[in-house]
This record gives C-alpha cells, sequence and structure tokens, in this order.
C-alpha cells in the first residue's frame, strides 16, 4: 500500500509517524517525494501539481474539515473518492472557543474592557444564559456538538440547516425561506457553514439586517462568507454589537485590515479548533483499513454540493 502526504501549507512529515505507528506496511511518501502512483493521498491545500505528478486510485483524505480549497483543484483525480476528517478532536476544541466567546457577551467583558481603558469603575449589565438565544448557522457535525454543549450550558439554542434534522431542545430550520424566521430570532449568531458558491458572500448586509438590533457575530467557518464591509458597516451603525472572528478571506490577516483595530471586533488567528495530528490519523488510518477490507467508511464529500 502506497500513501502520498503532501501540503500546500505547513510539513506534511508531522503524519509520517503517526502513520508508520496505525499503518506499519505502509509505504510512505511525502511531498516532493511524489511516486508516479500512489493508492492514498493525505493533503492539506495541496498543489495542482500533486495531482499531476502521481495518479491516486482508491481515495484522497483531506487532512481537516473544510474542503473547500481541494473541491475546487482542477487537477483533483476524477472518479476517486474524498474524505474528510470528521471531529478527530476538534470538537472539543471548537466548543472551548464558543462558549468563551458566548460567556464573553453574556458576562459583558466587552465592556468591561472598555471601562478598563477609561479608568471607569462601572458593572456591566449580566445576561442570564437562558435569555440569549444563539443561532447555529450550519448543522454539520461541529455545528450541532457546539449546539449540544451550549444547549447544556442553559443557553437557548436554535439552528439552520441545508436539509431538515431534528435535535433535542431546539428548533431547526431548514430551507432557505426558513433563514428569515431563523436570524430574527438570533441574538449571537455562529456560523459553520462550509464554503460553497452558494455560502460565499452570504453574510452581507441584507443577511446583517435581519438580525435584530445589538445581534452579534461569531465566524469560525470560512472568512470569505463574510462580507468584510458590510460587517464593518453593521457595527459602526450599532446594529451588530460585536464580532468575534477567527477566519479571514486573506490569512494571515493584513496588518493594515480594519478588523485589528476595531474596538468592537475579536481577532484570532484561526485557532478555533486546530488539526491534531494523532487523532486526525488515527481516524484516516481506519478508514483506509476498512477500504482495504471492502468496507465502506464516513465522510465522503459531495464534490457536486462541494462539502
Amino acid at each position: 500500500m502506497r500513501i502520498l502526504c503532501a501540503w500546500g501549507r505547513g510539513d506534511a512529515e508531522i503524519v509520517r509517524a503517526p502513520l508508520a505507528a496505525h499503518l506499519p506496511s505502509a509505504d510512505v511518501h511525502v511531498w516532493p517525494d511524489a511516486p508516479a502512483q500512489a493508492d492514498y493521498a493525505i493533503v492539506w491545500r495541496p498543489a495542482a501539481e500533486v495531482f499531476m505528478r502521481t495518479h491516486i486510485t482508491r481515495a484522497v483524505f483531506n487532512y481537516g474539515a473544510g474542503v473547500d480549497s481541494l473541491v475546487d483543484l482542477p487537477t483533483l483525480p476524477a472518479g476517486v473518492p474524498v474524505y474528510r476528517l470528521e471531529d478527530a478532536g476538534m470538537a472539543a476544541q471548537m466548543i472551548d472557543y464558543v462558549l468563551a466567546a458566548v460567556l464573553r457577551i453574556a458576562r459583558g467583558f466587552d465592556v468591561h474592557a472598555e471601562h478598563q481603558e477609561n479608568a471607569r469603575w462601572q458593572p456591566a449589565p449580566m445576561r442570564a444564559r437562558g435569555d440569549i438565544t444563539i443561532g447555529i448557522l450550519g448543522m454539520g457535525v461541529l455545528g450541532r456538538a457546539v449546539a449540544d454543549a451550549l444547549l447544556a450550558a442553559g443557553f437557548r439554542v436554535s439552528g439552520y440547516a441545508r436539509r431538515p434534522q431534528t435535535r433535542a431542545g431546539m428548533t431547526i430550520h431548514a430551507d432557505a425561506g426558513a433563514l428569515p424566521a431563523f436570524l430574527a430570532g438570533t441574538q449571537v449568531l455562529v456560523c459553520f457553514v462550509p464554503l460553497t458558491a452558494a455560502t460565499r458572500d452570504l453574510v452581507d448586509a441584507r443577511l446583517l439586517a435581519q438580525l435584530p438590533r445589538g445581534a452579534h457575530l461569531i465566524n469560525v467557518a470560512r472568512g470569505e462568507i463574510v462580507v468584510d464591509a458590510d460587517l464593518i458597516a453593521a457595527l459602526d451603525a450599532g446594529h451588530i454589537a460585536s464580532a468575534t472572528l477567527d477566519v479571514f478571506r486573506e490569512e494571515p490577516l493584513p496588518a493594515a485590515h480594519p478588523f485589528w483595530h476595531h474596538p468592537k471586533v475579536t481577532v484570532t488567528p484561526h485557532v478555533s479548533a486546530v488539526t491534531l495530528p494523532e487523532p486526525s490519523i488515527a481516524q484516516i488510518a481506519e478508514r483506509i483499513t476498512r477500504l482495504e477490507r471492502g468496507i465502506a467508511v464516513d465522510g465522503a464529500i459531495d464534490l457536486v454540493r462541494g462539502y
């Protein structure tokens, strides 16, 4: 069994040792050491050249949950299934990140930070968790995990999904016609949707205007789903009270970008849920083992939908 590992960013060598532990008989190649043919590829934002130099015969595994950079690659081999990571240690990290951001809003820490700059001793109003409705835009694996955790923490939670689904303790809106009702009842909007042609620029002036005045935005999905200028305008107008942003159209975020110094924006450097080598490779290795035995596996990407 031959496996090619190719990273467009970072060093794919980090997965060699975990692969050897889980698949000791595998012949592992790390880009640019590229064989003419390999059974499997494990990739993260690979260059188009990867699939031009190596013919992949069995499957491609994306080393992460977001697959937008992969499905748009013109050299992606036709007819070869593509699989993405499902959780692999990311859900717990995402829960911590979103819960911290929501608690910052609930306890008025942004207001306290502003008061500190002005040496102003004035307690901020505190909001009960049960009085805050958090809207999860995108009810995939990570969105569902965060929704369940927020519900367990005492917040009101609603969801928006592309297809109908049910979740104990929360209302889930589905299809485009339900989006206005979902937004109107949301005080904290948390974005989890994948980047596709349908979601690019989704969070624009029109969508933001459908949120109640004083709503908050948390984006842990992809930077390209938010129209930066529209968000800044909504913040400046006071319609959106704050934005916590972990993902951006250009990363690293350019030093001159207004998000860095906007008083109502919290910037983090794409750290809400990092890919952990050991659990990620364990999941991929388990899937490869099943495929080698002729057993179906989960996590296949629909290349038409883009996720």
